[in-house]
């Protein structure tokens, strides 16, 4: 009896914003796409107009979608890969950047391995990655904290603990905040952090109005930038 081989799924990243996919992605990209058909997104409707960018000449209809967002049942995830198990390619979407990274994608990643499915990582643009490199700060030692609590009580200790964590250890402290927030993080930042500590601040990466700097706590507080809805990652290094 012939052992079915099984498909493969492809962590396939997506832009960071409204910018033509191809001037920032890989043609491998656009190869992936063509060729499969089924896909594991956060948001249908977005993933569909993403891939029709990338592809014009790709048929939607053929698509399948499975959708994983905060409502779906991690009882759910194995079934997605149904396809892989029956010989066929699979991609994974993030609405923006890298599958995986900050992204919920990973659920979909551990269950593959789980199952023997090989996992192909494609090449695209990560927010964090991408500022981190631009920061000038420590990149063989850091860590991607997430968001920060909302309490402003528990904001300010941890603000503080990673202030602390990154001259003891000497490691860059990312982090990220709602875009309707990044105003009020960057004045906390600014009123909690010792006045020599540095903040690298990178927003609307690889877009046109794409802005990145690193200054002290104190360059900062003489610094008017508007950061209101605007993608940004928050890297602190003391």
């Amino acid at each position: 009896m012939e052992i079915q081989k099984k498909g493969k799924l492809y962590l396939i990243p997506s832009t960071l914003g409204d910018i033509a996919p191809l001037e920032v992605l890989p043609i491998s990209i656009k190869r992936a796409i063509e060729h499969i058909d089924h896909y594991v997104v956060e948001n249908e409707k977005t993933a569909r107009h993403f891939i029709k960018k990338v592809s014009s000449r790709k048929s939607q209809p053929a698509l399948q979608l499975f959708l994983l967002n905060k409502f779906t049942e991690p009882s759910e995830i194995p079934g997605f890969l149904d396809p892989c198990l029956d010989g066929l390619d699979m991609g994974i979407l993030s609405e923006a950047g890298c599958p995986g990274i900050a992204d919920p994608g990973a659920a979909v990643v551990e269950v593959a391995h789980e199952k023997g499915i090989q996992v192909v990582p494609l090449v695209g643009p990560s927010s964090i990655f991408l500022a981190l490199m631009a920061s000038g700060f420590n990149g063989q030692n850091f860590a991607f904290n997430g968001y920060l609590p909302i309490d402003t009580t528990e904001r300010k200790k941890e603000i503080k603990r990673l202030e602390k964590k990154s001259r003891e250890e000497k490691q860059s402290q990312i982090f990220i905040e709602t875009p309707y927030r990044n105003n009020k993080l960057k004045e906390e930042l600014e009123r909690t952090l010792v006045p020599n500590t540095k903040l690298c601040i990178a927003v609307d990466i690889t877009l046109n109005t794409e802005y990145i700097a690193t200054k002290t706590i104190t360059q900062w507080k003489g610094e008017q930038i508007d950061l209101h809805k605007r993608p940004a990652i928050f890297i602190v290094q003391a």
